[in-house]
């Protein structure tokens, strides 16, 4: 049978020769993301150079031929998963950066990792603060289009916070570029900020320009174990409310610490009497991880309230003796998300945004959400923004845990958007919370954006299935395969 998709792909082959592989190993490892969800696309393209993809993304569009962009693929949205077959273009070999010391600025291709920019600017005496736990192997491409964050959120902000100019393509092939390397810029429409968040369904981004700030002088991280976690996160709202703002606040729940526990081999509070107990939540305590970065001068004011807040707050407290220490509490956090299967063989993975006032409120919602549920549903994420991963751990195999997951999803994100909060703060929608934009977003809301998508991307090649249906992820089998960020 004739398929326009086939054609093409044949005259993409004549154009760009072995950067197009349609063999089958290599469009299964291109056909899911961390969300382990596969379709099976019709070929994959991994650019040399940024001017391959003009002429991919021209023929894309002549042919209506989906395509979809991807970096590593740490994304658990379903976002990177080409849903609608089609072309997958993989820009992992784009991967070039550069530090602009003078002005404090990386360039950077959209296949660099997020921590090699961070090294590369670390090696000029500058900072860049967006930090997913994925940093490692996701890439800056990624985290521009889902406007990634990370634990430095509460204090420097997130990615679109220190985007300066992007570079790429239109769906139709054409070149554009959204502002250049300058502090200031105000020619035209800001459609760079369009971009930004935009899931790859308005535009191929090739190149960022980001901005840097002076590497912090000093730091001093903190430990904390609370009561219980509504103490915790009132103990939050009292740190905050003294005008302290650390570079990191992260907090996890009882469930959390357990399961990063086993998945470490580490404990938390070693030597504790709580540490020594057998390994079952209520014997652990939720905990607060602060650090606190700036000058020398900064951090030794802050530390002297932040120790009188944790001798006022909680109930077992240390300071991190070396930066090795620190690495290790952190490297302890960074593993939450993969330990949570330490509860379950599946998961609802949840990024949702409570605004401070209501941490009191959505604490005692979660308390009721686990016994009504009666399903594990470890939390852990960043106070400082109240950004938080709720977990929803359950059994795939078990039909009454699987019913119960769906309706504490369900439950879950009526009721942050009822405290005024967000369904995704950094995760952004993808496949997996299609179910739910709509309790974000009224019908003007959902046709204005639907309206650019339709400007910008008139035939609807890229990303196309995203965001605007309704995919019920949970439902869909999952590929059984251990990705490298997966935990160990």
């Amino acid at each position: 049978m004739y398929s326009p998709h086939l054609s093409a792909t044949r005259q993409l082959k004549r154009r760009l020769g072995a950067r197009v592989d349609t063999s089958e190993q290599g469009c299964w490892a291109a056909s899911f993301d961390s969300s382990k969800i596969s379709f099976l696309p019709v070929a994959v393209i991994t650019p040399r150079t940024e001017q391959d993809i003009g002429p991919v993304l021209d023929l894309a569009n002549r042919h209506r031929v989906p395509v979809t962009v991807r970096g590593r693929g740490t994304t658990l949205m379903g976002s990177a998963a080409p849903v609608r077959g089609g072309w997958v273009i993989d820009m992992l070999r784009l991967d070039k950066v550069t530090i602009d010391a003078d002005a404090g600025m990386a360039h950077a291709q959209a296949g660099a990792t997020t921590a090699a920019i961070q090294r590369a600017a670390a090696a000029k005496g500058w900072f860049y603060p967006p930090d997913p736990s994925s940093k490692e192997y996701c890439t800056i491409g990624g985290n521009i289009a889902c406007n990634a964050g990370g634990m430095h959120g509460g204090k420097y902000g997130v990615t679109r916070d220190f985007v300066i100019a992007l570079r790429g393509f239109l769906p139709t092939g054409e070149f554009v570029e959204w502002g250049t390397a300058t502090k200031k810029f105000a020619a035209g429409f800001n459609l760079r900020d369009l971009w930004i968040g935009s899931e790859g369904m308005l535009g191929v981004v090739t190149g960022a320009v980001l901005k840097l700030v002076p590497m912090p002088a000093a730091r001093w991280t903190l430990l904390t174990a609370f009561k219980d976690e509504a103490a915790a996160f009132n103990a939050a709202r009292l740190l905050f409310r003294q005008r302290v703002q650390p570079a990191i606040c992260e907090f996890l729940d009882r469930e959390s610490v357990l399961c990063a526990e086993r998945a470490t081999g580490r404990t938390v509070f070693p030597g504790s009497a709580f540490a020594k107990a057998p390994a079952d939540k209520q014997a652990r305590r939720p905990v607060i991880l602060i650090e606190l970065a700036g000058s020398l001068a900064e951090v030794d004011d802050l530390k002297m309230e932040v120790l009188a807040w944790a001798q006022a707050n909680a109930v077992a407290f240390k300071e991190a003796r070396s930066r090795a220490e620190v690495e290790e509490l952190w490297e302890v956090r960074r593993q939450c998300s993969g330990a949570m299967f330490e509860l379950g063989d599946s998961k609802l993975n949840e990024d949702i945004v409570i605004p401070m006032r209501h941490y009191g409120k959505f604490a005692r919602f979660i308390a009721s959400l686990k016994r009504a549920s009666n399903l594990p549903i470890p939390t852990f994420g960043h106070l400082a923004d109240g950004n938080l991963h709720v977990n929803i751990m359950y059994h795939r195999d078990n039909p009454a845990e699987t019913k119960a997951a769906e309706a504490a999803v369900e439950k879950l994100m009526k009721t942050v958007v009822a405290l005024g909060g967000a369904i995704s703060g950094e995760h952004g929608i993808g496949l997996a919370k299609t179910p739910f934009l709509r309790l974000q977003h009224n019908p003007a809301q959902v046709r204005a954006m639907q309206a650019v998508k339709k400007a910008l991307d008139p035939r609807g090649i890229l990303n196309p299935g995203k965001m605007f249906g309704v995919v019920r992820i949970w439902n869909y089998p999952r590929v059984q395969v251990k990705l490298p960020w997966d935990h160990k």
